[in-house]
């Protein structure tokens, strides 16, 4: 897999899923985002992926995030991964504050329909298509569901920010601009309109989200501009933009691209990541979900694999303790979940999505005795191995139901163990972990070494 759509870990808790982004939790203090090959456009998610453009949005930002800490300080912390920051939380002020050098895109299709105010910017009479302002002007724009214009005096009056607040947002975001406009002009890069998005971290005002970048921002030749202002090659997002606008279908837009158009897509991430940040793109050749894999490992984000102990009812609590403790033993990631496979059974396929696609191999212990249709209901949705251990109370009970432990539809390949370690360490092994191997491979030679001096001891008498 060389595009990155989702990831998955019982690791780490979601926080939120957005357009592009997902968001893990990783302390009180500290999140993960996650930036996909996804691509939005028109408020919606397309149904492609367009191959490398999460690493260059993470890349671009964090080039800028850097850049501009003397303007304003930021919430990233660091890159674990190309696709992966770690970033500091903070409270996000709901308010795009978009900031235009030219008029060009949705306002000068609002223009030219006669509209002449902005979010309570005035723009006067009698100017083409991709015309320069005289001076940056800030339209801002609510984070809704659905984005809309707003005043700086409708965004105090409806509680987005306060007014000193909004006043800072926009002398900063004049400011980045200019940083902008200027570096990416040595480049021959206009930076033509873009969007800046704050937050409130122990109560300062920081930058978040992404900065100057193809999906953000709207970059235009130089060379382009000055030859001819309405015929420029779009270096961003705005090449799918105008695709999509260009194909629609009884006035509604396509949701999938051409292959043609994500490989020429890709290839203008590539090289406006190369332009902005002045070096050659790594291309990754390995599966993205391997690397994301080892590198969260790297960054100690999380362990190499996972049992999860899923248990049919409350009341088998204790029996899943022990097995917990044994698996403590081994420094990997352990869960315990209730979930029962005849009155909440709906649950499944949600674990199903989460473990069939998760980064570190894992395993599943079920613990159902009577009537165990769990380790089936499991075994049936999931693609890792699944290790029934019924929490019998005694041999009659065993004798019992043991049965419906043992006998599984076909295709459900669901095993049982009855003794707890047993069933822990069978869970273990089918890991696979090399780390583990070795620690197996160990403790076999500790048991035969032990036997032999028993022997050898008694062999004495």
């Amino acid at each position: 897999m060389k595009y990155l759509d989702k990831i998955y870990t019982p690791q780490l808790k979601k926080i939120h899923s957005g357009k592009v982004r997902e968001s893990f939790r990783i302390d009180d203090k500290i999140r993960m985002i996650v930036v996909s090959d996804r691509v939005s456009s028109f408020d919606s998610v397309l149904n492609n992926l367009i191959p490398n453009k999460g690493a260059v949005l993470n890349g671009i930002t964090n080039y800028w995030f850097e850049k501009t800490r003397n303007i304003i300080e930021n919430h990233f912390i660091k890159a674990v991964d190309s696709n992966i920051s770690l970033v500091k939380e903070a409270e996000p002020i709901k308010v795009e504050m978009i900031v235009r050098g030219y008029l060009t895109g949705s306002m000068w299709r609002g223009y030219k329909k006669g509209k002449r105010n902005f979010s309570g910017v005035d723009v006067s009479d009698g100017l083409n298509q991709n015309a320069k302002f005289s001076n940056p002007i800030v339209t801002p724009t609510t984070k809704e569901e659905s984005d809309r214009e707003i005043t700086p005096e409708n965004i105090v009056k409806e509680g987005w920010t306060s007014k000193g607040i909004y006043q800072k947002m926009k002398e900063i975001s004049l400011e980045l601009f200019e940083l902008g406009t200027k570096e990416l002009s040595k480049k021959g890069i206009i930076l033509v309109d873009t969007k800046y998005e704050f937050g409130l971290c122990n109560g300062e005002l920081i930058l978040i989200d992404e900065i100057h970048t193809p999906d953000s921002s709207r970059f235009w030749s130089k060379e382009d501009y000055e030859k001819n202002p309405l015929k420029i090659d779009s270096m961003d997002k705005e090449f799918i933009r105008q695709w999509l606008l260009n194909n629609k279908k009884n006035g509604v837009v396509p949701n999938v691209l051409p292959e043609d158009v994500i490989a020429e897509a890709s290839n203008k991430y590539v090289n406006i990541y190369e332009k902005i940040v002045g070096k050659e793109f790594e291309i990754c050749d390995c599966d993205v979900r391997d690397r994301i894999y080892y590198n969260l490992l790297k960054a100690e984000l999380i362990k190499d694999g996972f049992v999860s102990i899923i248990m049919g009812s409350p009341a088998d609590m204790e029996h899943c303790k022990k097995i917990k403790a044994i698996l403590d033993k081994y420094s990997i990631f352990v869960n315990m979940r209730v979930v029962s496979a005849h009155k909440n059974g709906e649950r499944i396929p949600e674990i199903a999505e989460v473990y069939n696609n998760s980064l570190e191999p894992g395993c599943v212990i079920a613990v159902a005795g009577r009537s165990n249709g769990l380790g089936g209901a499991l075994a049936a949705n999931l693609a890792i191995p699944v290790i029934n251990c019924p929490p019998f109370k005694d041999k009659i009970d065993m004798m019992v139901n043991i049965n419906s432990s043992l006998i599984m539809p076909s295709k459900t390949p669901a095993s049982t163990v009855i003794d707890v370690s047993s069933a822990a360490l069978a869970a273990l092994r089918s890991l696979g972990i090399r780390r583990l191997k070795d620690v197996f491979i160990n403790e076999i030679a500790e048991i035969k070494e032990t036997l032999i001096k028993a022997d050898e001891e008694i062999r004495k008498n």
